[in-house]
């Protein structure tokens, strides 16, 4: 048996977020304390929504607080009802927006490579009573957008992304926002480009984008007008500041985790029942998270095994998404949370884990815990 390598000082999670110098984060505080406007739609604001939607390539981009307000509001705004298809292998706030906005989710496989929303299974979940998809682009790994237009457009469905994964992913080099009705961005701490709190929609129709900015704020059309009731899901200043600031050094912090990230795809796969999961070559990377899959036949130790012997040595990976949300509580009697509907969604939970990336892990980090990974895998521990 090897020599079993040393644990880390102090603990290493799944993500760190990045923060931006203190000094450029003040200058921009500087500046709202000057205008003494801290929200509705200020300057920042008004900043980072311009520059989000020309980094995104959105024809029309609105913020929000977060991205589940946004998720909220695009399925108000695009009149969801009934029915919606939707993944279990995602975030609890996916389904979580239909409900809130009383539409039934029908939970629908996944695919077993892409591990997306399989587009021919969600078509023959179709009835009467569906009137949209929720497809979400997991890891960064986006659905399949064409097959979605075809169902989109045969059967007069509405098509919604959530996108929280997905922040610069891009379709032979077309931006992911120009797909689908309307898509859906996280900007929460854990992910690469944040402002603390915060979320975006972009979507094609500038009606929507009207309708989506007076959902957003209470329906207001002026001082004396309210013609929707809407909520109230703005992003306020001191979010915006920290996303312009953060935005600045979105590139280098992406390309950090790449480096990161090659070293875990140049290693781990040398590691028996240990696959990396790849996004193909005419895909780019979103470098959100980088996950495996563990085979517990050939690896000798099972995902959740692996997962806790990590901790040992101070490394906080992620079962992600571990349990589905078809088999939470809330969700668990819908007739498709059946797990025998889900059999590919129920397998690669219990496969899927994501390791710690972000740019200042480093190269030395990835390596050492790849070392801790194969000692564990090979001691069979």
């Amino acid at each position: 048996m090897r020599q079993k390598p040393d644990g880390f000082a102090n603990p290493i999670y799944v993500t760190k977020p990045m923060l931006p110098p203190l000094g450029e984060f003040t200058s921009q505080l500087e500046d709202i304390w000057d205008s003494a406007w801290l929200t509705n739609g200020g300057a920042k604001h008004a900043a980072l929504e311009a520059a989000l939607a020309k980094r995104l390539g959105a024809r029309h981009f609105s913020l929000f607080n977060n991205g589940t307000s946004a998720l909220l509001v695009a399925c108000q705004a695009l009149r969801l009802a009934g029915e919606v298809i939707t993944t279990p292998f995602t975030f609890p706030a996916t389904p979580h927006v239909l409900h809130w906005n009383n539409v039934t989710p029908v939970f629908c496989d996944i695919d077993e490579e892409t591990l997306t929303i399989d587009p021919a299974v969600a078509e023959a979940l179709i009835t009467p009573r569906t009137t949209g998809v929720l497809g979400v682009h997991v890891y960064g790994m986006p659905c399949d957008v064409n097959a979605f237009e075809r169902i989109r457009e045969q059967y007069g469905v509405k098509v919604l992304y959530d996108g929280a994964h997905a922040f610069g992913t891009e379709i032979d080099g077309k931006p992911v926002a120009e797909f689908g009705d309307a898509t859906m961005y996280s900007f929460h701490a854990t992910k690469l480009f944040h402002s603390a709190e915060g979320g975006g929609l972009a979507m094609a129709d500038e009606a929507m984008k009207r309708r989506v900015d007076l959902l957003k704020n209470f329906g207001i059309l002026n001082e004396t007008e309210v013609i929707m009731p809407g909520t109230n899901g703005k992003m306020n200043e001191v979010q915006a500041a920290l996303g312009l600031v953060n935005l600045a050094h979105y590139d280098a912090e992406h390309a950090a985790r790449q480096r990161v990230a090659q070293v875990y795809l140049s290693r781990l796969d040398e590691i028996p029942g240990i696959t990396c999961f790849r996004l193909p070559p005419n895909v780019g990377h979103s470098m959100q998270y980088f996950i495996v899959r563990v085979n517990p036949q050939a690896c000798g130790v099972s995902r959740d095994r692996l997962y806790d012997m990590l901790k040992q040595f101070n490394v906080f990976s992620r079962r992600y998404f571990y349990p589905l949300c078809s088999e939470h509580n809330c969700y668990r009697a819908l007739p498709s949370a059946d797990p025998g509907r889900l059999p590919i969604a129920t397998r690669v939970s219990r496969e899927v884990l994501a390791l710690p990336l972000y740019g200042e892990l480093g190269e030395d980090g990835a390596n050492r815990i790849v070392d801790i990974i194969q000692y564990i895998c090979n001691g069979k521990q």
